[in-house]
């Protein structure tokens, strides 16, 4: 009850803030992308992590002006970091919550016609879990944030039900590959493998998370996958870090 009551205009108080984890081109080792991921900055707890905290959000709905911060946060540094020349690409997460609402569409219309970004600069990630509660509403919904020129990439895939088939459906440009998968080198691999075949003959990226060990790396390589994610590359860090990160990555 304490965390619902203090996340309530946490985002007018500016205590969500944005941190941003790099992403890696898997055969080159450049830097290709940031996941944008949510913090809480709370007066007397600290900085409180997602797990914590969105959960109550969607459950209160809060989590329609804390997911409209980030978006928000994402494309005005995606767009930043274009214009000094640094082709990275951004993703930020939405809930099945914010996914139902005409505000979301709203808000993301009006975010790419103030910041012109390449279209599949600015990519939206959803979770498996949330594809299976409801495929075909999902769908239908991803294809018209797709046509507006966003990504769009289903995450924690390996961790649900979803079929070979329903992947091959779903107008998703990036597949990211749960880090249990790449840790634990569980025998889902050749699920893996056949999935990761099936999309890039299809133009998807696949994108590989939980990398922290060079082990980890050879595995992402062994898939074939085309970007990795995880500690071995760069935690989660705010934006001034990021900054420096890049310049040092670029120069």
């Amino acid at each position: 009850m304490t965390i619902e009551t203090d996340l309530e205009g946490a985002v007018e108080r500016n205590e969500i803030v944005a941190y941003f984890q790099p992403q890696v081109d898997v055969r080159t080792g450049r830097v290709a992308a940031f996941e944008a991921l949510a913090r809480w900055q709370h007066p007397t707890r600290g900085l409180v992590p997602p797990v914590d905290f969105i959960p109550v959000a969607e459950r209160t709905g809060l989590i329609g002006e804390i997911g409209t911060f980030m978006l928000e946060e994402g494309s005005h540094h995606a767009a930043r970091w274009h214009s000094r020349g640094l082709a990275v690409d951004v993703s930020v997460n939405v809930s099945a919550v914010q996914l139902a609402t005409d505000d979301l569409f709203d808000r993301l219309h009006e975010l790419l016609v103030e910041y012109v970004l390449p279209d599949g600069t600015l990519t939206i990630e959803i979770t498996e879990s949330e594809l299976i509660s409801d495929p075909d509403t999902v769908a239908a919904r991803l294809r018209l944030l797709k046509a507006f020129g966003l990504g769009i990439s289903l995450d924690d895939f390996g961790t649900g039900r979803s079929s070979l088939s329903q992947l091959r459906d779903l107008p998703i440009t990036e597949l990211k590959i749960d880090r249990l998968l790449i840790q634990e080198g569980t025998h889902d691999g050749a699920l893996v493998a056949v999935a990761v075949e099936l999309l890039q003959e299809r133009g998807v990226r696949v994108v590989a998370e939980g990398v922290e060990t060079a082990e980890h790396l050879e595995r992402v390589r062994s898939l074939h996958c085309d970007r990795a994610q995880g500690y071995l590359f760069g935690r989660p860090m705010p934006v001034d870090e990021v900054d420096v990160f890049l310049a040092q990555a670029f120069a």
